[in-house]
């Protein structure tokens, strides 16, 4: 279990008057994602998932509150807990001149996987998210679409207990969703504890037990996509964050 308790990251910055101001990307944001669930962070570009996320993923500091995995912080566990946690990112970069072969290798060996254990597991991956037909291509000759599957890859092949993935299928083609996608929802049904940042509200839908719609660094409403849409009285996750922020942007 992921547990968030009142999560806050604030940030300073220069304005045009070139005097420092600070501002909240996230403010006292709580929730927890249980074992054998994929939660939903939903919202609009700047809404704070991503900083959010970086800072469940151990990559940013909170200024305030404190994250815990199985009742275990960073700072009492750090490596064992990214041990057992994959992080992705929509702009996840990976080494372009190897192939995806050498790439979850070195993965598997960065995670201490047992040498007679890396080729199977490399093989299992493989063939769950159709890599084989360019398993031995350098990454830089890859598709956008093939590219982000062995993004993927590289999340799953140490068999982590704990997901964090931020836009995940963002500019994908909807073969390559749909594998990611599938897979993920097998990973839930591991047992896995799953969160999953994304602006596509359909695919939140069908794919997440709960959501959690942020917008300006705050939890709006959180519940299964069903329970927000009765709140809302709305028919889809899209209207029903319209509702909440009483209509879009452009209309305020």
């Amino acid at each position: 279990m992921i547990q968030v308790k009142n999560v806050t990251k604030k940030f300073t910055k220069w304005n045009e008057k070139k005097q420092k101001e600070e501002f909240y990307a996230d403010e006292n944001i709580s929730f927890e994602a249980h074992d054998g669930e994929i939660v939903g962070i939903l919202g609009p570009n700047g809404a704070g998932k991503s900083t959010l996320l970086r800072m469940i993923a151990g990559i940013l500091e909170p200024t305030e509150g404190i994250v815990l995995f199985d009742n275990k912080s960073y700072k009492e566990d750090e490596i064992g807990i990214k041990m057992e946690l994959a992080y992705l990112s929509g702009n996840t970069k990976l080494y372009d001149t190897l192939t995806t072969y050498e790439l979850l290798n070195m993965c598997c060996q960065i995670y201490k996987m047992p040498k007679e254990d890396i080729e199977k597991r490399i093989k299992e991956i493989s063939q769950k998210l159709q890599l084989d037909s360019f398993l031995y291509q350098k990454i830089g000759d890859l598709s956008t679409g093939q590219t982000q599957r062995v993004n993927i890859a590289r999340c799953f092949i140490h068999n982590p207990k704990y997901y964090v993935f931020d836009e995940a299928t963002t500019g994908l083609d909807i073969i390559s969703s749909q594998i990611i996608l599938d897979f993920i929802k097998k990973e839930r049904n591991k047992g896995k504890t799953i969160l999953y940042s994304t602006h596509y509200m359909e695919e939140a839908e069908n794919i997440c037990d709960r959501v959690i719609m942020i917008h300006h660094g705050h939890i709006l409403l959180t519940g299964t996509p069903e329970e927000i849409k009765k709140e809302t009285k709305t028919t889809n996750l899209r209207d029903a964050f319209f509702a909440l922020i009483g209509g879009s942007e452009d209309e305020k």
